[in-house]
């Protein structure tokens, strides 16, 4: 088993990220709606679960094929090797899902994966009676979509979003997967200013402090298959080692957080100093009215109040007037800002240069980007 095929899972839209970052780690990707897939060694492993800034999770794949009956999903679920995988007293719980296949009965093909699976590790560890499953856990997906089944292990365990750090939060976090893709879709570099004038509970400045150091996204937290036999431990130290070594605790950082109640700047700085980042931001409290732009060039990122409620425009929309009056001042800059807001172009006073459809959670929104004038 020198080589697997690993799944690095996306939100809808940030799949060309992930297949940048998986490639930056020097595997080869295929990208497909909601997930990018690659071979590479176990190695990858952790090193993915470690670096992969906005990838959901990685699943390792274990087989997929046509399945039309729950014949066709017994047999070859039951043929696939899972004895490499699973240890004998693994516990392995079966999640699923269906989508446009005949095959529609979520619960019923859980049911019969895990059937599967356990006569198969009976009979090549040479066991009866039950599978005991106190051991290491194994989370198991079957996904049917037009009738073929894709069956993945869970890699990470907790989503790649928990990186650990956040010990407190607002009323409509930004996941730090979707913070972190905010800040890689731009050229922001780690010498330049960087403003987030929304800031709430600190994901984004804090997201983009770890991108200009270089420190590894999960490497304060814990994974899943930390604990499976078929991953040497030596694979985990050698991640850990690189991550070390990458890091570049001495990078200066010019990034700032504000935002208009001081409670959210106290919750900031609290999951900034849980990030181990407690110098290298400066947080204020501060309404956008009163932002002060310093230097030449920099970079704003904000994922400002929506106002989807009903009334609530007439409170936001001074909000972007204000915010797009300052910046007008200052055309070197270059702004980025997620709101699901339809008028934010309108209202801003300004065509955005590029615009991505994005999701924040099941919310549709929209990146402006506009890209600041460089002076010759």
């Amino acid at each position: 088993m020198s080589h697997i095929t690993l799944i690095a899972t996306a939100a809808m839209g940030l799949e060309s990220i992930v297949a940048r970052e998986v490639q930056s780690l020097g595997y080869k990707t295929t990208v497909d709606n909601g997930k990018v897939s690659f071979n590479a060694p176990i190695s990858a492993i952790p090193r993915c679960n470690l670096w992969l800034r906005s990838a959901d999770r990685v699943k390792l794949l274990i087989g997929e094929f046509k399945a039309t009956s729950f014949d066709d999903l017994f047999e070859q679920t039951k043929a696939l090797p899972w004895e490499r995988f699973i240890c004998e007293d693994g516990k392995f719980p079966v999640s699923g899902k269906s989508h446009q296949s005949k095959l529609y009965s979520v619960p019923d093909c859980q049911a019969i994966v895990k059937k599967a699976i356990a006569d198969r590790l009976m009979l090549k560890h040479g066991m009866t009676g039950h599978m005991p499953e106190t051991g290491a856990l194994y989370k198991v997906e079957v996904s049917l979509h037009k009738d073929v089944a894709t069956l993945t292990l869970d890699t990470s365990g907790v989503g790649l979003h928990k990186r650990g750090y956040r010990v407190g939060q607002g009323s409509a976090p930004l996941k730090e997967t979707l913070a972190a893709a905010l800040v890689l879709l731009t050229n922001w570099r780690p010498d330049e200013e960087f403003i987030d004038p929304f800031c709430g509970s600190g994901t984004i400045p804090i997201e983009a402090a770890l991108i200009g150091q270089n420190i590894a996204p999960g490497f304060n937290r814990e994974f899943v298959s930390e604990d499976w036999s078929f991953i040497n431990d030596k694979h985990w130290d050698q991640a850990y080692e690189e991550a070390e070594d990458l890091a570049n605790y001495d990078q200066e950082l010019h990034i700032t957080g504000s935002d208009i109640n001081h409670k959210m700047i106290d919750i900031a700085k609290n999951n900034a100093t849980e990030a181990g980042l407690t110098d290298l931001i400066t947080w204020k409290q501060m309404n956008v009215k009163d932002l002060v732009i310093k230097g030449d060039h920099g970079y704003l990122i904000g994922n400002p109040p929506y106002g989807q409620r009903l009334g609530e425009e007439e409170d936001i929309s001074p909000i972007y007037k204000a915010l797009g009056q300052i910046m007008k001042k200052h055309p070197t800059w270059s702004v980025y800002i997620l709101t699901a807001f339809e008028s934010f172009e309108k209202v801003y006073g300004q065509q955005a240069t590029r615009k991505r459809k994005l999701f924040n959670g099941f919310i549709r929104t929209d990146y402006y980007q506009y890209f600041g004038k460089r002076k010759r």
